[in-house]
């Protein structure tokens, strides 16, 4: 037992020692929003860290932190906003911060979006590095630093948070790990009502392995891996040289009873966050088992199939200052629709093009809040991986200045845009 404990914590030292350079990398590029953000603030008269930590979301988070759900704004027009909408796991961990520490609620949202975008980071490069190998995974998660509304992944949202969670259940889905993949999947489900979008990742990973193991029954003793999923289903090991090395997993196949039964478990347990929320809503309200639309529709939020957002881009064209951002919107959509095509072209890992395309529909699909899309769009980041690729291929010299011109881009428009409107 000793020798395993040790081998486990030397794994784990030599993939914290892997990821450190994408971790590094991502820390600096935040902690330039972050400066570049307060001196702008400070030249408005503004408080960066009122910015970050108590407008919009963060105030609803903060005040279910603090009172528990019941709390609703009645507006003129007879629209009913309801806290009920904010899922409750940042608003348990802020008080749960709160409460072993002098910190407040919104320190505590603040602490915990720290801490979860750093934890997100490393779960983008081990999934990037797991599919492409470290260099990818290193661009991976600079470009998901440098999006121009990266300065959210510091704010009190429950954008990191969910991307944590999502980024490593989806590798755990990678490298067979059913039951961790499921607990993740089930927290990522009290985060955010996109939830779902992991939940299907891990469903769809779970069924095509059955199928397989019903179709190509593994010989015994050996261990395939569900192809599409990504690879042979493996646990990692730390070569001294640093190099990628994989070891076999423990003797038994793909389809041996004990790998089928953790795989049915972790799929039971991946819907059971966003489920039990949504059912505990609707007996909240009175509602019933969709009670939980009725309380989206009071924000009036929900799902038409993108017919609403096409109205407003539509709209935009209808006179000439807007026919920019008209422009700007509709190039938006069409390189997000053109980044998931060279995903699926490039026979990305079915788990990964899966949470991706929900996450790009209901982000894209939603009725309201449009210029919220782009942080909406924000955990889909397997999307990044094809410009990854291409940026992992260039020499280290022009990868560097490509990044460190986007992270100057990224911490000016983050100032800008928290200073304005900011994110909805």
């Amino acid at each position: 037992m000793i020798v395993l404990d040790t081998r486990a914590g030397t794994a784990r030292i030599g993939a914290l020692r892997r990821a450190a350079p994408a971790l590094l990398g991502y820390a600096a590029v935040r902690a330039l929003g972050l400066v570049v953000l307060a001196l702008w603030s400070q030249a408005r008269g503004k408080d960066a860290y009122t910015l970050l930590t108590a407008r919009w979301d963060a105030l609803w988070y903060t005040r279910v932190a603090e009172l528990g759900y019941g709390y609703e704004v009645r507006l003129p027009n007879g629209d009913v906003h309801s806290n009920l909408a904010f899922f409750p796991l940042l608003p348990w961990l802020e008080r749960l911060v709160a409460a072993v520490s002098p910190l407040s609620y919104a320190d505590g949202g603040f602490v915990v979006s720290l801490l979860a975008s750093l934890a997100a980071a490393w779960g983008i490069f081990a999934v990037a590095d797991h599919v492409y190998g470290p260099r990818a995974g290193v661009c991976a998660v600079l470009l998901w630093a440098v999006l121009p509304v990266g300065i959210v992944q510091s704010m009190a949202y429950s954008e990191s948070l969910f991307t944590a969670l999502a980024a490593w259940s989806l590798y755990a889905v990678l490298t067979g790990r059913w039951v961790t993949a499921g607990v993740l999947a089930c927290l990522a489900g009290l985060t955010r009502p996109v939830g779902l979008a992991v939940v299907a990742a891990v469903w769809a990973a779970g069924a095509v392995s059955f199928v397989r193991d019903r179709s190509a029954p593994a010989p015994h003793g050996a261990r395939t891996g569900p192809g599409a999923l990504g690879g042979p289903e493996t646990r990692r090991a730390t070569a001294p040289d640093g190099a990628r090395a994989f070891a076999s997993a423990p003797a038994g196949g793909a389809g041996a009873p004990g790998v089928r039964l953790r795989r049915a478990l972790g799929m039971l347990l991946a819907p059971l966050g966003a489920a039990g929320y949504v059912l505990w809503v609707g007996h909240r309200t009175g509602t019933g088992p969709l009670g939980y639309l009725d309380v989206q529709a009071g924000w009036r939020n929900g799902f038409d199939g993108g017919y609403a957002f096409a109205r407003f881009v539509a709209e935009k064209f209808t006179a000439f200052p807007s026919v920019l951002a008209g422009l700007g919107l509709t190039l938006g959509v069409g390189l997000v629709v053109w980044l998931y095509v060279i995903c699926v072209r490039r026979r990305q890992p079915l788990p990964l093009l899966v949470y991706a395309g929900v996450v790009t529909a209901l982000a894209l699909c939603a009725s309201s809040y449009f210029g919220s899309k782009p942080r909406l769009l924000l955990p889909a980041f397997p999307l990044l991986l094809p410009l990854a690729l291409a940026l992992a291929r260039l020499r280290t010299r022009r990868s560097a200045l490509v990044v460190g011109a986007a992270a100057v881009a990224s911490a000016v428009y983050g100032a800008f845009w928290l200073n304005g409107s900011g994110p909805p």
